[in-house]
């Protein structure tokens, strides 16, 4: 309680300094002022101009995700078990991970059009990646005794996958997930920015060209929430998922 007391304090701090230095430190025109900006979300939240901008963002960056997360959870998990095939993509891969994804965007505006279809691709492509990456990590470092024991005792793939490799690598699958969040939604919103009529991106680049200061904030506003609530939900899903892990941290925090 005493922690978020702080948080909170210096929030409101930077937020009455900021409202009070505008105009007198620093020049509105540049960083408007929190009052401006609440006042412009205000009139797109009452317009409905923001709810139906920001199901659009919502609904590219959570079908991009969850394409994305499964597929490359999937693939982390059969590329894992396999050492030859994982040996082979292992330079591949990288090479695809180390290119900035938002570089091809111009392509995929090529390839797949301006509509939806294009950003939810960019999305999947850019979570494919880091979960991708976590879940194979995670599967090559299983303990090879376990799996050792268990193929001993006449246990099939299937019972290894489900007894050892998923249990031990579940963890990992949810880091990538929760790391890929923010870059779900950057994903959508730079589809948007680039080649859009709608989204959150829109109203930001939209916003922009009318050098208005205060939408642009009001804008990023919405995505900072949108961003804390796709957080939150993937929190909510790995306790539901992993409640052993939920119970743990209290003990943790209770000692």
């Amino acid at each position: 309680m005493k922690i978020w007391m702080i948080r909170l304090a210096i929030i409101g701090g930077l937020f009455a300094l900021w409202q009070l230095g505008s105009g007198t430190l620093f020049d509105s025109y540049f960083v408007s002022r929190p009052s401006a900006i609440a006042e412009e979300f205000w009139g797109l939240l009452v317009s409905g101009r923001l709810f139906y901008h920001a199901v659009i963002t919502i609904t590219e960056a959570l079908a991009g995700f969850v394409c994305g997360g499964f597929i490359g959870a999937t693939t982390g998990i059969l590329l894992g078990r396999n050492e030859t095939i994982g040996k082979a993509f292992d330079p591949i891969i990288l090479v695809f991970y180390s290119l900035p994804k938002i570089a091809l965007t111009p392509l995929f505006v090529i390839w797949f059009g301006i509509d939806m279809k294009m950003k939810i691709i960019l999305t999947a492509t850019i979570v494919f990646f880091l979960v991708f990456l976590n879940t194979y990590t995670g599967v090559r470092g299983v303990s090879r005794e376990l799996i050792a024991i268990m193929k001993l005792m006449g246990a099939r793939e299937n019972h290894i996958l489900g007894k050892v490799v998923l249990p031990s690598v579940v963890t990992w699958i949810f880091a990538g997930l929760k790391l890929s969040v923010p870059y779900a939604l950057i994903g959508a919103i730079v589809g948007e920015l680039i080649a859009a009529n709608r989204g959150l991106g829109y109203l930001l680049s939209n916003a922009a060209g009318q050098f208005n200061t205060a939408g642009v904030f009001a804008a990023i506003a919405a995505i900072v929430l949108l961003t804390a609530a796709l957080n939150l939900a993937v929190r909510l899903f790995e306790r539901w998922v992993m409640p052993w892990q939920a119970e743990q941290q209290t003990r943790e925090i209770s000692i």
